[in-house]
């Protein structure tokens, strides 16, 4: 969240806050209740222990209750000046920068249901939709096939990869490579929206609590996971909308289900 330029569906902010901003906020509005914060790098989790053990860069942490709040990285195209093109031009989550490309052409890349649901999602704001997809037909479930095929606004480039992002002080284009002629050609565009997967961060947990098949700690609304006393929230579980405010509430409901574990477990 600190690396987001700009939020803007996030409650009580009509402008719009940055993300490094919000969790300032958040973090001295917890501190104003008694919150101390510790800053170190776990290194190792023992989930099962009693009580349960986090083996930091500054030492030994143990409690009755561990909350995992490590949220989920963007999988990335890998091209020179993506990094650098963040926030002007390139972006990860239709949700939350879609509404800056209003009237816009933007480049959706990817094949799945993120990227169909986000090439959906951006057809109802922007000029222009230009999904690109590496092989020639969508692995995004059924469901979403007949809705892009009939937006007049969307554009399909099948058989097709990024190979370069075109910039001055923004992102103007990209570079597309044909995979099976291997001829490229340039698509100017106002954005590139990367939808290929994120990778949840979840290595500590590895082993020791349930993941699906995306990696994500599965936990239900309740945010607890496969071990008593552990919670997952935010990005890194189980959801079908990662959001700032999703996170929040998962935060809410986690401290609430702790303090009862912990309160029948004395």
């Amino acid at each position: 969240m600190a690396l987001t330029e700009q939020i803007d569906n996030y409650p009580g902010f009509e402008d719009g806050i940055d993300g490094f901003s919000l969790a300032e906020k958040m973090q001295k509005q917890a501190e104003r209740f008694g919150v101390r914060s510790e800053y170190a790098e776990v290194l190792r989790m023992d989930l099962t222990a009693v009580p349960k053990l986090l083996e930091t860069s500054e030492g030994i942490f143990r409690g009755k209750t561990v909350v995992l709040a490590t949220g989920a990285d963007p999988r990335t195209l890998g091209v020179a000046g993506e990094a650098e093109l963040l926030g002007r031009g390139v972006a990860y989550c239709a949700a939350c920068d879609g509404m800056f490309y209003k009237g816009k052409t933007v480049v959706v890349v990817g094949g799945g249901n993120s990227a169909a649901a986000d090439a959906l999602l951006l057809s109802r704001v922007a000029k222009k939709v230009i999904l690109v997809h590496r092989r020639d037909t969508l692995r995004a479930t059924k469901i979403y096939h007949e809705p892009l095929a009939q937006a007049e606004n969307v554009e399909f480039r099948w058989n097709s990869t990024v190979s370069a992002l075109l910039s001055g002080d923004r992102l103007t284009g990209v570079r597309l490579r044909d995979t099976v002629t291997g001829e490229e050609s340039v698509v100017d565009c106002d954005g590139v929206f990367v939808s290929v997967g994120r990778q949840p961060a979840t290595a500590l947990a590895a082993g020791q609590l349930s993941l699906d098949k995306g990696g994500y700690i599965v936990a239900g609304e309740t945010t607890e996971t496969s071990v008593p006393g552990v919670y997952a929230v935010g990005d890194v579980r189980t959801k079908p909308l990662r959001q700032v405010v999703t996170a929040v509430a998962d935060g809410a409901v986690a401290v609430h289900m702790a303090e009862k574990y912990i309160a029948e477990n004395r």
